[in-house]
């Protein structure tokens, strides 16, 4: 998995300055933000996820077709920031928001998410295309994201390790995508934004000699084909 960069600016503003919907208050500061990737360009219908580090509530704000968002979080309080990747909450950095009150804090966050993405927590019984009951939190992520994402065309991609036959292998890669692409067209996303494809093992990502590396590569995998 690629490794995802994040510059992050905390700034204080003066509340008199905004005119805003949510309003700060003594035990609660408006936190402003964008999301852009590195050429500056807005990422719109994007998860960000605030953890408050004491309590470990969770605060989820998506952003708008800007990439701007608004959120009041609690005060005096330290938060990790985390974005939704796919089927992973990713994590950043972490935050102070201090005990000010009617405080407004602004918050700037630069990603660029990756192309390709390995669904980790998606499990297929041992030699068979039948996913596992396990594997559904990831897959409902991954419903959620594009839902969101409504413009997004993705290829669901299925690998296995070079144990068997290469006709039985690139068989049950394509069974499997396959399998995946039924689960989330059932859960309401267009089958025409969605393809898939096995590869076999054809496209290894570990060394096949040992017992590490072919779990690795019997994997499967998401690629953007059109944001």
């Amino acid at each position: 998995m690629k490794n995802i960069n994040l510059f992050l600016i905390l700034a204080f503003l003066a509340t008199t300055a905004f005119c805003q919907t949510l309003v700060p208050t003594d035990k609660l500061a408006l936190l402003k933000g964008s999301v852009t990737n590195f050429k500056g360009k807005p990422l719109g219908k994007d998860i960000i996820l605030l953890v408050n580090d004491k309590t470990k509530t969770t605060t989820r704000v998506t952003t708008d077709a800007k990439g701007k968002f608004e959120v009041l979080v609690p005060v005096n309080a330290t938060y990790s920031l985390k974005y939704k990747n796919f089927t992973m909450d990713m994590d950043y950095t972490k935050m102070q928001i201090p005990a000010d009150k009617e405080a407004t804090y602004e918050v700037g966050i630069k990603i660029d998410p990756p192309k390709d993405f390995v669904l980790d927590n998606v499990y297929f019984d041992t030699g068979k295309s039948t996913l596992k009951p396990i594997s559904n939190k990831a897959l409902n992520d991954l419903v959620e994201v594009l839902k969101l994402k409504s413009t997004m065309v993705v290829e669901i991609q299925g690998h296995t390790d070079n144990v068997g036959s290469p006709e039985a292998n690139l068989k049950l890669s394509q069974d499997r995508a396959d399998e995946v692409k039924k689960y989330l067209v059932s859960k309401g996303v267009d089958a025409l934004r969605v393809s898939s494809k096995g590869y076999g093992s054809t496209q290894p990502i570990a060394d096949n000699d040992t017992d590490a590396g072919k779990s690795k590569n019997r994997r499967t995998s998401l690629k953007v084909i059109k944001e």
